[in-house]
């Protein structure tokens, strides 16, 4: 493959791309998990807006896995993969009232705009990767736009 990347810093970006991919999927989980569970009075209102984040993460959990394949390298694709690579907790919440709910999308939102923040600069500057950087800066404005609206709620 001669795409003007070495090939071993592909792999390093494959890699750290395949650490995201586990954090979506396990976001993908707990949004789904919520707009699954939720109950209350805003019951029919959370529903809704955990179902529309949890069909935004299936695309970008897409995107992630195709990039990785752009770039010559194999998915990994099983729910052992993703909780080997992933840096998300799975969550055991006591209740299942909005707030804990959007509480806990919260922090797994943030904990992933962390990892795409520190990786943008490494993936154009160490590895010559600007077209994953480019992609990975498009999902940090997208989460952060989902943090945005989650943190909104809580007020």
């Amino acid at each position: 493959m001669n795409i003007g990347i070495a090939e071993n810093n592909r792999k390093k970006v494959a890699d750290e791309l395949s650490k995201l991919l586990a954090n979506e999927y396990l976001l993908f989980t707990k949004t789904k998990n919520a707009h699954w569970n939720v109950e209350g009075l805003d019951f029919y209102e959370k529903h809704q807006l955990f179902d529309n984040q949890a069909n935004q993460l299936a695309f970008t959990i897409d995107s992630v896995a195709e990039r990785i394949r752009t770039l010559g390298f194999v998915v990994p694709a099983s729910l052992k993969a993703f909780l080997a690579l992933t840096s998300l907790q799975e969550t055991a919440l006591v209740t299942n009232n909005s707030t804990e709910f959007i509480k806990d999308l919260l922090s797994a939102h943030e904990i992933i705009i962390i990892q795409l923040r520190s990786n943008i600069n490494v993936f154009a500057d160490s590895y010559n990767d600007f077209g994953s950087s480019d992609f990975i800066t498009g999902l940090l404005q997208e989460h952060e736009k989902t943090a945005w609206i989650l943190r909104t709620l809580l007020k």
